[in-house]
């Protein structure tokens, strides 16, 4: 390769390397904003959006305790029910999709077919053609509870999940599954036994996501769960309304802070496991 494709070479990875800097100024840029207004006085917010909060802009913890105080229902208890909802909807979604996907993969029947291109076919039906039956539904069945909301996240959440198992569980070499059952195995401990572990890379990629779209969502539970009892982290900031509908600014940055901290933490933590499942179970098969 000569000097002139090298120039050619170099130059255009620098074009590269700016546009997806520029990308990733975009994407921070509203997470810094929250970090900023989140320690600023709420009259400042608005007027110096993001200016430092230094001087006599600086809020301190105030906020925090203004918006963790708000209101007769305790923040507290939302955070309980977050948590509650985020791990027994990624529980739930995790064991019976990688069950469902298993099965799909190794009958390969006609309706199996039929059932992965529906399950496929639901990850591109917006969710606003359904949410008013879903709603009515969830009423009439009992599904307004943090116990019970799993089951409406599983039947949106499957879609994904069923998509990169199967195409992981095809890589799994069949004879693997007949060994086990010369060994005298069953479908069930084979899959816990034989199945499950090698299902691991896709089984962290996926929880990984599902936890993330579980804890920040806000439309399912508004309309499935009964708020005046039960509210998540989202719905508990939205109700940071005064009188007037006038909205603390500084405070609802500061729970939103607090919410998108443990999420960040987690995703920086687990995103090795991100890429390595996506290329694990969306590429083979």
């Amino acid at each position: 390769m000569n000097k002139k494709a090298l120039s050619a070479e170099s130059r255009r990875k620098m074009v590269l390397s700016v546009v997806l800097a520029v990308i990733c100024v975009i994407y921070v840029l509203p997470v810094a904003a929250v970090v900023i207004n989140s320690f600023k006085l709420n009259t400042f917010v608005k007027t110096d959006t993001f200016a430092l909060p230094f001087g006599d802009m600086w809020a301190g913890m105030s906020n925090f305790v203004t918006g963790m105080t708000f209101g007769n229902y305790p923040f507290l208890d939302s955070v309980k029910y977050s948590v509650i909802i985020t791990i027994l909807s990624t529980a739930l979604i995790l064991l019976c999709t990688s069950m469902a996907a298993w099965y799909i993969a190794r009958v390969n029947s006609a309706f199996c077919k039929l059932v992965y291109f529906l399950c496929v076919f639901s990850m591109v039906v917006p969710f606003q053609m359904v949410m008013y039956t879903l709603s009515k539904t969830a009423d009439t069945l009992r599904l307004n509870t943090p116990w019970t909301i799993p089951i409406v996240y599983l039947g949106f959440g499957a879609g994904l999940a069923i998509f990169m198992f199967v195409g992981f569980v095809k890589s799994i070499p069949l004879e693997i599954e007949e060994a086990a059952a010369i060994d005298g195995c069953g479908p069930l401990r084979t899959y816990f036994s034989v199945v499950l572990p090698m299902l691991k890379p896709t089984m962290i990629s996926v929880g990984i996501l599902e936890i993330m779209w579980v804890w920040n969502d806000y439309l399912l539970p508004s309309l499935v769960l009964n708020i005046t009892k039960y509210r998540t982290i989202p719905i508990h900031i939205q109700y940071l309304k005064g009188s007037y509908g006038t909205v603390d600014l500084g405070a609802t940055m500061a729970l939103i802070l607090l919410s998108i901290i443990p999420v960040i933490v987690f995703y920086l933590t687990c995103q090795k496991h991100i890429i390595a499942g996506v290329a694990a179970g969306a590429v083979k098969g």
